[in-house]
């Protein structure tokens, strides 16, 4: 999946908290947003504050999607939308939650759908 397309996927899906979400998907995801955040970050600092607005602007617009685009990544890897609250774990539960973001897709169905990647999608490998 390259960058564009796993952005449009991203924002076609902006509420969409059920199904499955590729790595690639997720991680370009998280690559536009730390993107973004250093141009606003920049902005800000050039013009001595009168731009920080653009920054909150654009992490309101993102916050849903980041949601559901981090939950249909857990998924993904078999886990539980719920799964993110282990990054309030101080110390060790964000980098529990880094290891699951970071872990390739379960072949075939899983209880959350089909594998994005099509890999092992046959009727006799259904798990629910």
């Amino acid at each position: 999946m390259s960058f564009t397309e796993a952005i449009g996927s991203v924002f076609s899906n902006y509420a969409n908290f059920s199904g499955r979400a590729r790595r690639s998907e997720y991680w370009y995801f998280t690559l536009l947003n730390a993107l973004v955040a250093g141009l606003g970050s920049g902005l800000t600092v050039a013009t001595d504050g009168k731009l920080g607005f653009v920054s909150a602007i654009w992490s309101l617009a993102v916050f849903i999607p980041g949601l559901a685009v981090t939950v249909r990544r857990l998924h993904d890897v078999g886990k539980s939308g719920w799964y993110m609250l282990m990054a309030l774990i101080p110390l060790v539960g964000g980098i529990i939650l880094l290891v699951a973001e970071a872990t390739d897709s379960q072949p075939g169905y899983n209880q959350y759908g089909p594998n994005p990647k099509g890999i092992g999608n046959n009727d006799q490998q259904m798990m629910y």
